[in-house]
């Protein structure tokens, strides 16, 4: 049995007729007669009474043309699904978010599209660059936004914007407050890096950029994950990020002075992406270049 024996089926039901469901279907009416004896024979019952007015259902034609049309809707369904796939309207998107430094567009991107594709589910992994770039190489991660730094030959990039390089120091810091911050009373402070392997891209970018300021940098490692932060939050350290690190309200974000800012991007490994990347993709340029997604169906960064 194939579908387009359902098909010739409910439309002869449905006419009442074997030369008007012939019509309907363009198709030869012995042609049309001949495929149902033959579902006929293949299920073991007659589904028509044929009469000079046309043909009427058997109690097993009755049957048969509840189910026949609950199979068809489900094929159209399935055809439909299979259409969205391929055209990102479904789908699942597998990705990585750096949160050291970490970049306050990406909140605003994920809520574009998800408004522009809300059927697409998206998992978001949030740990360190190197541990993402890792992921994201061997095929675990479909794309991760991250400093830019990340992008090297082997990924393909959109870049996302920047973020200026901010001192966050806890409420009880010598160092907090407002306003910009002039890198020379960053001498002799206590820095806050990641001191992990895979945080050692973002832990030599401070370092760098201390250095390349006129500062001798004295690093010490923050605690694992969510609490890299947390001797600074106490007031004992401070800490060289982006301003979406400041995620404690008892943490200030200073902007450093002279400014230097932090690139990041969206990277992905394949050439040719899935549909439901390529549109948040597509998405991601469109708001880079300030187009509107719903309209639609500097450093260098840390490794």
């Amino acid at each position: 049995m194939e579908l387009r024996h359902l098909h010739y089926f409910v439309a002869i039901a449905e006419e009442g007729s074997f030369t008007r469901a012939a019509e309907r279907l363009w198709v030869a009416q012995p042609g049309l007669s001949t495929q149902i004896r033959r579902l006929e024979r293949e299920l073991g019952v007659k589904l028509f009474e044929r009469h000079t007015r046309g043909v009427d259902l058997t109690e097993a034609g009755e049957l048969l043309l509840e189910r026949a049309r609950a199979a068809l809707a489900a094929a159209d369904v399935a055809s439909r699904v299979g259409g969205d796939l391929k055209s990102g309207v479904l789908g699942i998107i597998r990705l990585g978010v750096c949160s050291a430094p970490r970049f306050g567009g990406a909140a605003p991107l994920l809520h574009s599209f998800a408004r522009a594709r809300p059927a697409v589910q998206t998992s978001v992994h949030e740990t360190y660059a190197g541990a993402l770039t890792r992921d994201l190489r061997e095929g675990r991660l479909d794309a991760m936004i991250g400093p830019t730094l990340c992008a090297g030959s082997e990924f393909r990039a959109v870049e996302l914007g920047s973020e200026p390089w901010t001192v966050l120091a806890g409420s009880g810091h010598r160092l907090a407050g407002e306003g910009p911050l002039c890198v020379e009373e960053l001498e002799g402070e206590e820095i806050v890096v990641t001191g992990h392997r895979d945080g050692l891209g973002y832990d030599r970018a401070v370092s760098e950029l201390l250095t390349g300021l006129g500062i001798t940098p004295v690093l010490r490692p923050g605690g694992p994950g969510p609490a890299l932060l947390v001797d600074v939050a106490a007031g004992e350290a401070i800490a060289l990020a982006s301003a979406a690190c400041a995620s404690d309200p008892s943490v200030s974000a200073r902007p450093l002075e002279p400014a230097r800012a932090l690139s990041f991007s969206l990277l992905w490994h394949v050439e040719t992406p899935a549909p439901a990347l390529a549109e948040l993709i597509q998405i991601a340029k469109e708001r880079t270049a300030g187009t509107p997604a719903e309209a639609r169906p500097a450093l260098r960064a840390v490794a």
